[in-house]
């Protein structure tokens, strides 16, 4: 046979198609692709944002200059967008898949240049005051505690000055006046908001405190202010869901709009050992995890911030994969919200949190 009439070669035979049709972000495992917060779009600019008008973004602070223990909390939102495992979105208990009813986007980060505090927070501060401007939730990932200063004053901003209540999840009060000569530290943050007047003293309740700071002075300080706090012996004895019940209400006490802000040690270093300034006996995530998708189911939540995640002292990124799930919590609570709005109800396994079970 003449070369001219020999056979085409064939390809080889293969087990996998040629091609295949690119799978959804949401579908991909946290490993594959982009590293954003549950792989959703990453919008960085506020002209971004105003165009599109999420229902949520997604902003990370990575400054943790104001630490006093162990630094890390730089790598805290890095390490949310790209070493959590993505556990799916949908809700089993409330039954809602939770991108198809909420918008989130991950806004970038606001810029925290090396050693700067004041260019940090005012840059958080501008970031976390415009996308809220826009009447979108910011979901603030840090980076220390020293954060929440600006971004809740940014918030405030945005709101009404004096008009958010401010409910905080911590081993520690926060509210020293000077630490080592740093007035933003991150044990200092709670008393700046307070004496700015972006939150009334009667408005900011604390949930978790334990251990052995602050000191009396402090706390006389604190019932200057009408500030509430709430034990972990007292979580203890009363439960986590009786505490939550006054918590809400105290912090809503002639507020329109609530803060949330969780420091990861409020949970037993035992679950969460990847943050700066671990303090044994604290909450657990099945406590953690319902309250704060009761707070954002009950309550008019227009921001919060997840801080002081780690990942230098993780252990198998227990403490990445339990703050991930609080900002999981707060958009599945909203994502009902929306579902109920249109009319629709829980899919199984779910349920209607605002009905009485059987």
């Amino acid at each position: 046979m003449s070369a001219s009439h020999a056979p085409a070669p064939q390809a080889p035979a293969s087990a996998e198609p040629a091609s295949q049709a690119p799978v959804p972000a949401d579908d991909t495992p946290g490993y594959e692709g982009l590293a954003t917060f549950c792989h959703r779009p990453w919008m960085p600019t506020l002209d971004d944002l105003a165009a599109r008008r999420p229902d949520v973004a997604v902003i990370g602070a990575p400054f943790d200059i104001g630490t006093t223990h162990r630094p890390g909390a730089r790598f805290g939102p890095r390490a949310l967008r790209a070493l959590a495992y993505e556990p799916g979105t949908y809700h089993l208990d409330l039954g809602v898949e939770i991108f198809d009813w909420l918008d989130v986007v991950d806004a970038g980060d606001a810029r925290c240049p090396i050693g700067q505090t004041e260019a940090s927070h005012r840059n958080i501060r501008a970031k976390v005051g415009g996308v809220a401007g826009l009447g979108i939730i910011p979901v603030i990932i840090g980076g220390d505690h020293s954060i929440t200063w600006p971004a809740a004053s940014g918030v405030a901003e945005a709101v009404g000055w004096g008009e958010l209540g401010l409910l905080h999840f911590d081993a520690h009060a926060d509210t020293a006046d000077i630490i080592d000569g740093n007035l933003a530290s991150h044990g200092t943050p709670m008393r700046r908001l307070i004496e700015s007047g972006a939150v009334r003293g009667r408005n900011f309740v604390q949930v978790g405190l334990r251990g052995y700071w602050p000191p009396p002075d402090v706390f006389d300080w604190m019932r200057k202010q009408d500030m509430r706090w709430h034990l972990m012996d007292e979580v203890w004895e009363r439960g986590s869901h009786a505490v939550v019940t006054d918590a809400i209400a105290q912090a809503l006490d002639g507020c329109r709009a609530l803060y949330l802000s969780v420091d990861i040690d409020v949970l037993d270093p035992g679950f969460a050992p990847g943050t700066g300034t671990p303090e044994p006996g604290g909450m657990t995530p099945v406590d953690l995890l319902r309250a704060v998708r009761r707070i954002a189911l009950d309550t008019p939540l227009v921001a919060a911030d997840i801080v002081e995640v780690a990942p230098p002292y993780d252990h198998a990124d227990s403490t990445v994969n339990n703050a991930h799930r609080v900002a999981l919590e707060v958009f599945a609570a909203l994502a009902h919200h929306r579902r109920a709005a249109a009319g629709e109800t829980p899919g199984l396994p779910g349920h209607d949190p605002h009905a009485k079970r059987p």
